[in-house]
């Protein structure tokens, strides 16, 4: 032991000395934790819509968003991600994006303002996260959704090995920015009016698109329905009412109808959800008549649609003297009307025009009706909700997912029935051996499939701020890892990870398997010191989990005590107080097979506290165990047998060694004794 502790005591200050070098310089580009961004100021909404001279107001703190004026001219909206889509890094912490739109539905910019994530430990800097911001410039929001995560038309590519924590970025800005421009009228939630598309035409193609419906009543037609008036109508083959109707919203109906000039006064001055309804008539009878001038009201004409029943008002009516387009009718009036969002443009309506006489019984009246929908050639296509973004990224994963549910698959295999697989050594081995060389390159390297402490600790900052099971389904195959080691930690324990599915122990496993068939003398650590080392991931973990509270920058900075993203996630492309790090700890573990595991990893430790819920004991032992035989003990990789025969759970990876020792006739003792008695032979 004397011999021993000096080695020990080495190896971890070389660890720890290199550890200290790489966390320094990394956190030198971090602060402290920032706060959620308040509002934005002129500076900013300068940057984001390239203007200068800005106001920036909020009108109603119920109303997500700040309006962005030059003068009296509103230039766009500014909205936070954090406010409206509540958005939370991988790191299970806020992520502010200002988002800014301007009012033909394009993001005119955005800018981070807060994020927490753990790319940060992964070589990948606020700037390289700032730029991939900045690429949603210029974004229409009415353009459909296509491509995928990795790719997307006009928008940037996600950042590789950042791939979660720019997709959340990439969800929380689109999302954020579709609804600002639903709230302030720019797109419509279900598809809306085209205002921007225009295409010459003449008076028979609108006709002809249905942009315009027509209808009308003879003067014969007439005088029958308004018979018993005390002044008759006199029939004929003239018009009584010839009626045109329709919205002139659309730029190839208002601008081809009426002219530039004209259709820009007519609706330049629309409030939200406001539109124009144009009425054009020729025939003996007026479509306005006079009485609107005392009532402030056209009683003449009724807008129907469902329960709504409503007359134009005089406030919103304005008068045109001709019509611009081509091979239009000789016509004698021509209004338009200012319709409420009472009335909705994009489903059908009815158009009433009702003419009255006096007569000796009272009055009679004809009613003229035009049924209008508008047409599909001049609606907007749905604005597509975009899928959330855990379903897109489990769509694209559909290997990755399959590799990793038959891995969990084959490992409840083996652990349901070690008992028939420990009573064959040679099968024990290749199946342990197969196994870890399957999780270290095609779960680890190729899947990057290696758990972390930190997200432990975003799973308690989650349970503490408001659970989300969001945040954790948007990868994949760390989902499905945790997931089974919640449920293994029940019926197997800690061991069902860190024995089989942890990447990096697989590498100290198969390099020190490796050591073992070279000849390296094996280091035995004297139990004394062996339970007191066990403090050290102990004291890790409960000290970034407390650090996680004061500033989560600094938890992630400190979490670089796991080597996880050097060696595996990294492959060891990094700088070299990182790369030395690891490489002790792997020196380490060629003569203390799993050094790192026992003595140093928070992870486990994390692991370890709530799997002391376990309920069943899958592991046999004998009485004779650690009385009369104490050879289990000494081929444990870990340690995690004490002098009494008794298995720790907190520290026992599972890798079955002990049940391949106890069922063996050729090495247990126990039965071999067995063995001789049944010969005959004294023990």
């Amino acid at each position: 032991m004397r011999r021993l502790t000096p080695i020990l005591i080495a190896m971890v200050l070389i660890a720890a000395s290199a550890l200290a070098a790489g966390a320094a310089g990394l956190a030198g580009g971090l602060g402290a934790d920032a706060i959620v961004a308040a509002a934005p100021d002129q500076a900013i909404a300068s940057g984001l819509f390239g203007r200068d001279g800005l106001t920036v107001t909020r009108q109603d703190a119920s109303v997500p968003g700040w309006t962005v004026r030059s003068g009296d001219d509103e230039v766009g909206v500014i909205g936070s991600t954090w406010e409206i889509a509540g958005s939370v890094g991988y790191s299970g912490r806020p992520l502010d994006v200002l988002v800014a739109v301007t009012p033909d539905a394009k993001i005119a910019g955005a800018r981070l303002m807060v994020h927490n994530e753990p790319v940060l430990t992964l070589g990948i800097s606020d700037a390289d996260i700032a730029a991939y911001v900045d690429g949603f410039a210029g974004y229409d929001l009415t353009a459909p959704p296509e491509g995928t995560l990795a790719g997307t038309p006009g928008l940037p590519d996600v950042i590789a090995r950042a791939t979660v924590s720019t997709g959340v970025i990439r969800d929380g800005i689109l999302r954020t920015a579709r609804t600002l421009a639903i709230g302030r009228g720019y797109i419509a939630a279900g598809g809306g009016i085209d205002r921007l598309s225009f295409a010459p035409a003449d008076w028979p193609a609108l006709v002809t698109s249905g942009a315009l419906v027509e209808t009308r009543i003879s003067m014969t037609d007439a005088a029958a329905a308004l018979a018993g008036a005390t002044v008759p109508v006199p029939p004929g083959e003239g018009d009584f009412l010839h009626l045109w109707t329709g919205l002139i919203d659309p730029p190839a109906v208002g601008q081809n109808l009426l002219g530039q000039q004209a259709f820009t006064s007519a609706v330049g001055s629309l409030g939200p959800g406001e539109t124009v309804l144009v009425l054009i008539s020729s025939g003996a009878f007026s479509h306005r008549g006079t009485d609107w001038k005392r009532s402030g009201a056209f009683e003449r004409v009724t807008v129907v649609q469902g329960d709504t029943r409503l007359h134009p008002d005089a406030g919103g009516y304005s008068m045109v003297k001709r019509l611009a387009i081509a091979g239009a009718p000789e016509v004698k009036e021509i209004s338009l009307f200012r319709l409420p969002p009472e009335i909705d443009p994009l489903e059908p309506f009815r158009v009433e025009v009702r003419a009255t006489r006096p007569a000796p019984a009272g009055e009679v009246a004809a009613s003229v009706g035009a049924d209008y929908r508008l047409p599909d050639a001049y609606r907007l296509a749905p604005v597509a909700e975009p899928e959330a973004l855990w379903r897109e990224i489990w769509a694209e994963k559909r290997v990755e997912t399959g590799i990793v549910v038959a891995m969990l698959a084959v490992l409840t295999l083996i652990l349901f029935a070690q008992e028939w697989i420990t009573r064959r050594p040679k099968l024990w081995l290749l199946s342990r051996a197969g196994f870890l060389a399957t999780t270290l390159f095609v779960l680890g390297w190729g899947l990057n499939g290696q758990l972390s402490v930190v997200q432990v600790i975003a799973f308690v900052h989650s349970l503490l701020t408001g659970f989300r099971w969001e945040t954790f389904l948007i990868e994949p195959v760390i989902f499905l890892l945790w997931s089974f080691t919640a449920l293994g930690m029940l019926f197997w324990g800690r061991g069902v990870y860190c024995g089989w599915l942890c990447p990096f122990g697989a590498l100290q496993e198969l390099l020190n398997l490796a050591a073992r068939r070279l000849g390296v003398k094996q280091l035995a650590v004297p139990q004394a010191l062996h339970e007191r080392l066990w403090v050290i991931k102990y004291t890790l973990f409960v000290g970034l989990l407390a650090l996680s509270f004061y500033s989560m920058r600094d938890a992630l900075v400190m979490a670089e005590a796991e080597p996880f993203k050097t060696a595996i996630s990294l492959r060891m492309w990094r700088a070299w107080p990182f790369v030395l790090y690891v490489i002790v700890l792997l020196g380490a573990g060629l003569f203390i097979e799993r050094f790192y595991c026992r003595y140093l990893c928070p992870l486990g430790a994390g692991i370890a506290i709530p799997a002391k819920l376990k309920v069943f004991d899958w592991l046999k032992r004998r009485p004779q165990c650690g009385r009369e035989c104490r050879l289990c003990e000494t081929k444990c990789t870990v340690g995690a047998i004490d002098p009494l025969g008794r298995i720790n759970a907190n520290e026992c990876v599972l890798c079955l060694r002990c049940q391949v020792v106890m069922n063996d006739p050729g090495i247990c003792p126990v039965l071999k004794r067995r063995a001789r008695g049944a010969e005959g032979v004294p023990a």
